[in-house]
């Protein structure tokens, strides 16, 4: 998510002529995997069960089947098209399935976490955890939605009842814990614990997915070239994965400052894999450069593409983010804040709206939230970076200081248009 806060500093316009960084990064590395390459959305096996799904459909393997598909073709192209078509495969199962059901509503709580619907997710994690068949899974899969609703006690409960240290899916919600706990260290240690696990088990689609998170670890934690080659490694294995190249696009522009070479890397992914936020990426790196034309024309491309209905609550947090940064729009991305924090009240969230009503010319009710919702809850850089603004916008500046330092550390992550917002701090 680190783009949503990455949006906020776009109000001040960094310029190309900082000090470029150390490039660790070289093309030939990774110039193979740009290569476009038409996907197969289709086969003969997926068109013969798809073929036997009806309105009215019996056939629970078929509706499994076509789901699982459907699925893995958004995580290929990242159209938003093939989740709803998966909902619906899902939504059907649940409603015929006798035996498996258990499996069928597990499948569909994560489809609705896909779409940002975390409430709607939860009852049917529970009614599957009811059933008693899977409860490794079903408290896994709770656990991941407490997490993400911001109930952290009863997250933790759920850790708890997983705990095995020689389980993969333990390995890596502990990491996640620590993560939210604020110990990177711990954290990247599960991680490689996980990966050990992964790799052992010689299961492509788990490496591939370690390798890049464990890649994204290593970028907060200041280990950039230690992320670029687990990026490549995740490449190496996949590809056409989006998620490694897009990795890669960020290590050339944050760390080495080459806005060209990122938005070449980010259009090779774009021929294939669609998704609004690529063009909020595209806008931080216009930005930089002091394109305002073109940073405007894809905050515009952004803003039409989440209007298609089917995204839901998924683009609200980066929309209202855009939003506040926008003069006459602040009362709207308050809004959107607002309905943010219904769907999860967690510190990220809070943090949105109080940026909002800082924005919004209501700095007592933003300096309100982030004291008593924000502030000692959260290390992540992007929210210290909104909470250090609010503060001084309300003159408490002896709490400004340590948070700027901290700041001045994580620029990498927060991106070098953040760098001009904390120098003002």
């Amino acid at each position: 998510m680190k783009y949503i806060y990455l949006i906020i500093g776009l109000i001040f316009l960094g310029s190309c002529t900082e000090k470029q960084e150390a490039t660790l990064t070289n093309a030939a590395d990774y110039d193979d995997f740009l290569a476009f390459e038409k996907l197969e959305k289709s086969n003969k096996y997926f068109e013969l069960w798809n073929g036997k799904i009806k309105p009215d459909s019996l056939q629970l393997t078929s509706l499994g089947i076509a789901a699982s598909h459907y699925s893995a073709l958004f995580n290929t192209t990242g159209e938003i098209a093939y989740v709803k078509k998966a909902e619906a495969a899902l939504e059907r199962a649940v409603s015929i399935a006798n035996i498996g059901k258990s499996n069928y509503l597990r499948a569909l709580a994560r489809n609705y976490i896909t779409q940002h619907r975390f409430r709607e997710a939860f009852p049917l994690a529970k009614e599957a955890e009811a059933m008693g068949s899977g409860l490794s899974e079903s408290w896994s899969l709770l656990f991941d939605i407490q997490m993400e609703l911001g109930d952290y006690d009863q997250a933790y409960s759920y850790l708890n009842r997983i705990k095995n240290m020689s389980d993969f899916g333990y390995l890596i919600r502990v990491a996640k814990w620590n993560d939210y706990k604020g110990d990177l260290n711990t954290t990247i240690r599960f991680m490689e614990k996980a990966l050990k696990r992964a790799e052992a088990s010689k299961n492509k689609d788990l490496m591939i997915w370690t390798y890049s998170n464990l890649a994204d670890y290593y970028g907060h934690d200041g280990r950039i070239e230690e992320s670029y080659r687990y990026f490549l490694k995740t490449l190496a294995l996949d590809a056409n994965n989006a998620y490694a190249k897009k990795g890669i696009a960020w290590i050339v522009f944050s760390h080495e400052r080459n806005p060209d070479e990122a938005l070449r890397i980010l259009n090779s992914i774009t021929q294939y894999h669609h998704a609004p936020d690529y063009d909020l990426l595209k806008a931080e790196i216009a930005a930089f450069k002091g394109d305002q034309k073109e940073e405007s024309s894809h905050h515009n491309n952004y803003l039409k593409a989440v209007e298609n209905p089917d995204y839901g609550e998924m683009y609200t947090s980066y929309t209202s983010a855009l939003l506040a940064t926008t003069t006459k729009t602040t009362a709207e991305a308050v809004q959107l804040a607002r309905q943010e924090v219904l769907n999860r009240a967690t510190p990220e969230t809070y943090s949105l709206l109080a940026f909002c009503y800082y924005k919004n010319n209501e700095k007592e009710k933003a300096i309100e939230i982030i004291e008593d919702k924000v502030i000692g809850k959260t290390f992540e850089p992007g929210i210290h970076l909104q909470v250090a603004q609010i503060l001084k916008a309300n003159g408490t500046l002896d709490q400004v200081t340590p948070l700027k330092k901290d700041l001045k550390e994580a620029i990498y992550e927060l991106g070098p248009n953040a760098e001009k917002d904390i120098i003002s701090l």
